[in-house]
C-alpha cells in the first residue's frame, strides 16, 4: 500500500486520563479503517515509555523497545513487515541479562 495521506496522531488514555498509546496513523485507502503508519510509543500508566517501535503500513517494522516501569530495559528487537527477526534480547527490571531468542531472518 503507497501512503498518499496525511498523517494522523492517536491519542488513547487510560481510564485515568493517563496516555496509554500515541501513534501515527492513515486512513485507508477505501476509507474504512485508520491503519497505523509510523511512530508508536505505549506508556505505563504513571507516564513513563513502556514501548516503542516503528509501523509500516500497519505492521511493525525495524527497531523495537520495551522497558520496565522504573525505566530499565525489558527487550530489544526487529521486525521486518510485522514479524520479529534476528536476536531480541530481554532483561529482568534489576538490568540482569536474561536469555535471547534469535528468529533468524
Amino acid at each position: 500500500m503507497t501512503i498518499e495521506a496525511d498523517l494522523n496522531i492517536a491519542e488513547i488514555p487510560y481510564e485515568s486520563g493517563a496516555i496509554k498509546f500515541r501513534y501515527a496513523r492513515v486512513m485507508a485507502p477505501d476509507k474504512t479503517r485508520w491503519i497505523r503508519h509510523g511512530l508508536f510509543v505505549a506508556y505505563h500508566e504513571h507516564g513513563t515509555v513502556a514501548s516503542e517501535g516503528q509501523y509500516v503500513d500497519g505492521k511493525e517494522d525495524g527497531l523495537w523497545r520495551d522497558l520496565h516501569p522504573n525505566g530499565q530495559p525489558a527487550a530489544e528487537g526487529r521486525y521486518r513487515a510485522g514479524q520479529e527477526v534476528g536476536v531480541w534480547r530481554f532483561w529482568k527490571p534489576d538490568g540482569t541479562e536474561e536469555p535471547s531468542t534469535d528468529y533468524g531472518d
